[in-house]
């Protein structure tokens, strides 16, 4: 798992639209005025549903930044 990248939710082309709908969700929840301890729980199923199916719990949060670009052995200053 070390060496394999994770996928998310930014990475995809074409999305599915149950992905579609899931991510919309997660997103709009927290504007709606629902109680806080229903958010809480819609977004942990949503990213327990995405760490089952797709690998990586954090699918539709946003991707990590690097700080800069990856070296090669050559590429050492």
């Amino acid at each position: 798992m070390k060496g394999e990248r994770p996928t998310y939710f930014s990475d995809m082309q074409e999305p599915p639209e149950f992905l579609k709908a899931l991510d919309h969700a997660r997103r709009l929840s927290c504007y709606e005025g629902w109680c806080r301890m229903h958010i809480e729980a819609i977004q942990v199923a949503i990213d327990q549903y995405a760490e089952a199916a797709l690998g990586n719990r954090e699918f539709f949060l946003n991707k990590p930044h690097s700080i800069g670009g990856s070296r090669r052995n050559g590429e050492v200053p």
